[in-house]
């Protein structure tokens, strides 16, 4: 049988026993391995007996002899080798944690995902066969519905602050390090009692001890899970606990002792399970097979039968433990030094940014500006901490995405401050379009727009902005009063052009005709609510959509810009929506009607007559209106931006326009 070609990616301890196992394996074969200078890797070379040693990461990528790499580097290096892994064309298999954070671990599974590789994270315990034993217990409901799961992972290191245990640079502590075999297990088994794969907990919460290195050198979280299950873990690198897994249910127990590193070179692992009618008894699996060979022959198999997840530790598996260890690190408060704001030069994966000769992406243009503007805006709304913002805007500018939308009042103005982060960082100030907002009610007056965008130019780090939006209107000030303003805050250079949002057609037009009189410049655009599907009632107080036939006339006969928020109606057209489904509230509320259903069912036969999704229909029906439409889209994942530019490849004719607004 055909064997896939081993390279090592770093040539630490844990490489070692990985090469041992390989060496045990059926599937495997060593053939090269990479350090960081020729020595270490002559050395390690000849310790396994490997043919080729590499004194550099870049020379074993470069290898053609290798069908995939396994990387052990320190968990802050993991995700920029993935990448750089993937976009040479190798397979990988990654020590866990699979990267730093959630946000890394999206930008490697993309990576991944575009090259055609095979992306698996090394949790070995996975691959052992009690894994499905223990599965099978839970869905056969052997101790009945599942109330509780306990699950430590901890051990004494000797503290040394240099040690990537304890160092802060290297990602140290004990939740990344053994606390993610605590989630991934126990999201394992919640998942396995709700008939799902894993299962994501609703609620994270914890507590650590802080070490003098600023990393936990214990933690404790609860997690808590759809039907009342709930989870409590434990895990440390500086201090001794009870190893192992107990699961609680109505109507026994199942006990996993020293679960986490079963014995390497095979053997029994044992499980104890108590109901009520039978005393406690003893389940023995054993394998015969070495662990890391376990671990290598699933990665193998996956490879030869051409799957793109390895089914032992599927990558959706993986992203969602990242998050869970992200929501775990902040309920403790640990943040790596990596992740602040000010240590964000460089790109996840340390290439220079810049726009991808493929990029999907297409532009238009605004009255006033000189500048390509793309036709799908970020929204800058939901990205809390850097490393997140970093992973979207990043990947969004590569697309070719240049637009982003944020606003004064969003988050206490975080997100403003970590744009400007990223935009500083990047050298970009002059490529990109920013949208900012103010004047928000209740503070809609002119004189409360002055200063706020003087906050906000601060917290974007920049002298302007490109097109600056009142984020609501004040009916009680005449419109002149605004327009006065806005047309000075341009003179001076601090807005290039201006505009409102969630403002009616006929205030717009009024702010217009007072401009036209004064000889002053008047609206460039409107950002008001406009999509396939109907606004039923407003997302937020003093919301104004723009979907009706009088506005569409009115943007068509001016020629208005419109940058057409919840242009994708907020996961209608997903499968989050249907007529019997009303676990969403919000969903329901805004967007549940029969005339919208009647939308989303036509949206749902045309894209499966042009081989794409019905949200790439309801996106598409946007950008081809008779006026400059551009479509705010706020993604929370990589993987929903990719789907996103889907709509971009959609064409569609006047008269399935008018067929899917119901007008034919």
């Amino acid at each position: 049988m055909k064997k896939i070609r081993w390279g090592l990616l770093a040539a630490g301890n844990i490489a070692k026993a990985f090469a041992e196992g390989v060496q045990h394996s059926n599937l495997g074969e060593l053939v090269a391995v990479g350090s960081r200078s020729q020595a270490s890797a002559d050395k390690f070379a000849k310790e396994f007996n490997i043919p080729v040693a590499h004194g550099s990461y870049e020379a074993l990528l470069a290898d053609p002899g290798i069908d995939a790499v396994y990387i052990s580097t320190p968990h802050p290096l993991h995700a920029e080798w993935i990448i750089k892994a993937a976009e040479a064309g190798k397979h990988i298999l990654c020590e866990k944690p699979l990267t730093l954070n959630h946000a890394e671990a999206m930008a490697a599974a993309e990576a991944a995902r575009v090259n055609k590789v095979l992306l698996m994270e090394a949790f070995m315990v996975r691959c052992h066969p009690f894994i499905e034993t223990l599965r099978d217990l839970i869905r056969k409901k052997t101790i009945g519905e599942i109330r509780l799961i306990r699950s430590t992972f901890s051990f004494n290191a000797d503290f040394n602050p240099d040690s990537r245990l304890f160092n802060n640079a290297l990602g140290g502590g004990g939740i990344l390090d053994v606390g993610c075999y605590t989630t991934t297990l126990t999201r394992l088994i919640a998942g396995a009692a709700l008939d799902l794969p894993f299962a994501s907990p609703g609620n994270v919460s914890g507590a650590g001890a802080f070490l003098e290195t600023g990393v936990d050198g214990w933690a404790i979280a609860s997690l808590e899970f759809p039907k009342g299950i709930l989870a409590q873990l434990c895990t440390g690198v500086h201090l001794n606990q009870d190893n192992g897994v107990s699961i609680f249910g109505s109507e026994g127990h199942i006990r996993i002792p020293n679960c986490w590193i079963p014995a390497k070179s095979g053997g029994d692992l044992s499980l104890f399970v108590k109901t009520k009618d039978v005393d406690e008894k003893e389940i023995k699996v054993g394998t015969t097979e070495w662990l890391y060979a376990l671990e290598a022959d699933a990665f193998a198999r996956a490879w030869l039968e051409g799957k793109s997840s390895v089914p032992e530790m599927p990558i959706d598996d993986s992203l969602d433990n990242m998050l869970t260890l992200d929501r775990w690190r902040e309920a403790i408060g640990l943040v790596y030094q990596s992740e602040h704001p000010s240590n964000n030069a460089r790109t996840i994966s340390g290439h220079a940014l810049k726009k991808k000769a493929a990029a999907p992406m297409r532009y238009g243009r605004i009255a006033g500006q000189d500048f390509d503007v793309s036709r799908l805006i970020l929204g800058c709304d939901n990205q809390r901490t850097m490393p997140h913002s970093v992973a979207m805007f990043d990947d969004f500018f590569e697309r070719g995405g240049n637009a982003f939308d944020t606003a004064w009042l969003y988050a206490g103005g975080r997100m403003e401050v970590l744009l400007g982060h990223w935009i500083q960082s990047r050298a970009i100030r002059k490529q990109v379009f920013v949208i900012g907002k103010g004047g928000h009610s209740p503070l809609c007056e002119p004189k409360h727009i002055l200063w706020q965008l003087e906050e906000t130019l601060n917290r974007l780090q920049s002298d302007y902005v490109d097109l600056y939006l009142m984020h609501r209107d004040n009916p009680l000030v005449p419109v002149g009063e605004f327009v006065d303003v806005l047309n000075d805050l341009q003179a001076r250079g601090k807005i290039k052009s201006f505009g409102g949002s969630n403002w009616s057609i006929e205030r717009a037009a009024e702010a217009n005709d007072y401009a036209r009189m004064k000889g002053l410049k008047g609206f460039s655009a409107l950002s008001n609510n406009f999509s396939l599907a109907r606004m039923v009632d407003p997302v937020w107080t003093g919301c104004v959509a723009a979907s009706d036939p009088e506005s569409k006339t009115w943007l068509e006969k001016t020629g208005t810009a419109l940058f057409a928020w919840s242009s994708q109606a907020r996961g209608f057209f997903t499968d989050r929506a249907g007529k019997d489904k009303h676990s969403d509230a919000e969903l329901v509320r805004c967007w549940y009607s029969p005339d919208n259903f009647q939308r989303r069912e036509r949206a749902l036969e045309l894209a499966r007559k042009k081989n794409t999704s019905a949200i790439n229909i309801a996106l598409a029906y946007v950008l081809h209106q008779n006026f400059p439409a551009f479509a705010l889209i706020g993604p929370r994942t990589i993987a929903e931006t990719v789907s996103s530019l889907g709509g971009l490849s959609v064409k569609l004719t006047p008269e399935e326009i008018a067929w899917l607004n119901l007008e034919t």
